[in-house]
């Protein structure tokens, strides 16, 4: 990489100052792709509103065009246009060149079986945050009567000759993507499928709201079972996506540790409950509105806690990166367990060369069941407060811990040079717009 290109991705930020103003968060990332994806299953047009501008919109839209579908993208608008009345196989090279800008490749699986009867899923690539193996998802889909070739490179071929049919279906975790593929495979298989250990995040219930306009037959229990009733043929759909409760979280993070004042527009309440509570621990104050909420740091000394991160209703694992770098600025002793991912205390090496006191262990310091026990895995923090940050020169290992940067950078005196900027831009849209409108001093990247 030369020294212009290294530059090319590079963030200034002049910290220390409070961050105030507002800000608009738009569609969950986590939703808007696997929408996207769903629309595939129908021979017609789908609309999807409040859509962020962020690359796996591109990267997704790019894989439909690959299959023969029109996809209009109003960027301003936060509209996308779906028609999947023609669906064709991709090019095998095509579909190559993609691989490794998104996970989402393997939810194409269930659409394309049923609509082509045969499927082409390469490499997956994703963020750097722990071991996310797809074998839920190759099991679910043997599961249903995919014929599935694992190839030497990664990739994988997909048959179902005689269609899809429903089945008993276990998840040993509650995984989100496979939940997701269970999903999308099972709406128009032949006959039920029931789904026991199932995730029950917002993001997908919302994709449940999706499936049922498009005619599917979806049922939830409360003991995370999920009956689908396969269903000969769906249609197009209208939605408008629920707002991503990762980024709102992250702005309410960085309103604490800046000690700023931060208006959320879009923030909804409904999903963000499970951080509201652990945000008012804290000592931080919000605002609910019926257009989104305010987060601010009242002034005082702000309130050590112990938190452990658990797959919904539990504190979600991508919120608590961000608030990481808020607990830095508590008074006290904080612990943070974490039981989702191995691997995501990856940002925590730059907070501390910004002069951010905290212990790393192996040792499972909570009392949820932990996958992780005796394994060996770096998965709970201890940090210690409050430390004053100052400004480092710091790398981006994933989206989630990017943002995490950020805020560590914009709550430190001096300069800060994030590299890996780009990275961010997967998940979040206009940042530098909305970082300029919060007060923060930055100079974007050199193109």
């Amino acid at each position: 990489m030369t020294m212009a290109e290294k530059e090319s991705d590079v963030l200034k930020v002049w910290g220390g100052k409070p961050l105030r103003g507002a800000v608009l968060v738009r569609g969950a990332k986590n939703f808007v792709s696997k929408a996207m994806v769903a629309s595939l299953l129908a021979p017609g047009k789908s609309v999807l509103r409040n859509v962020p501008a962020i690359r796996d919109v591109k990267v997704v839209s790019n894989l439909l065009r690959l299959h023969g579908v029109d996809v209009d993208v109003d960027t301003q608008a936060g509209v996308v246009a779906v028609d999947a009345s023609n669906v064709e196989l991709a090019n095998i090279a095509d579909v190559h060149t993609l691989a490794g800008s998104s996970r989402i490749p393997i939810l194409f699986s269930g659409p394309l079986l049923h609509r082509l009867g045969e499927a082409f899923i390469p490499s997956l690539g994703g963020d750097e945050i722990g071991h996310r193996p797809i074998n839920f998802h190759l099991n679910t889909l043997r599961e249903l009567g995919a014929h599935i070739e694992e190839l030497h490179d990664g990739s994988v071929d997909l048959t179902a000759s005689h269609g899809l049919h429903g089945a008993q279906i276990h998840l040993p975790y509650p995984s989100v993507g496979a939940t997701e593929q269970t999903l999308l495979a099972a709406v128009q298989a032949d006959g039920k499928t029931e789904l026991t250990g199932a995730a029950i995040e917002p993001e997908i219930m919302d994709l449940i709201n999706v499936l049922q306009k498009m005619g599917a037959i979806i049922s939830v229990d409360v003991d995370r079972t999920i009956h689908i009733e396969g269903v000969p043929e769906l249609h197009g759909f209208t939605h408008t996506a629920l707002t991503d409760r990762i980024e709102v979280a992250s702005w309410a993070s960085a309103a604490l540790a800046t000690k700023g004042d931060i208006f959320v527009q879009g923030a909804q309440q409904s999903t963000m409950t499970t951080y509201l509570n652990v945000f008012r621990k804290i000592g931080g104050q919000f605002d609910i509105t019926d257009d989104g909420i305010r987060f601010w740091h009242p002034g005082g000394d702000l309130h050590p806690i112990a938190l452990e991160t658990d797959v919904h209703p539990g504190f979600m694992t991508d919120w608590q990166q961000p608030l990481v770098c808020a607990l830095t600025q508590a008074k006290g002793l904080s612990i943070v367990h974490e039981t989702v991912y191995e691997n995501r205390f990856g940002f925590v090496g730059s907070l501390i060369r910004m002069g951010a006191n905290i212990q790393l262990y192996k040792e499972c310091l909570g009392s949820l069941p932990c996958r992780f026990r005796e394994k060996n895995f770096v998965h709970s923090a201890v940090i210690f407060g409050p430390t004053p940050l100052h400004g480092a020169d710091i790398d981006v290992p994933d989206i989630r811990g990017g943002f995490s940067h950020i805020i560590g950078a914009l709550a430190a005196e001096g300069e800060s040079r994030v590299h890996g900027i780009s990275l961010i831009n997967r998940g979040y849209e206009f940042f530098y717009g909305k970082l300029r409108a919060l007060g923060a001093e930055i100079e974007e990247p050199q193109e």
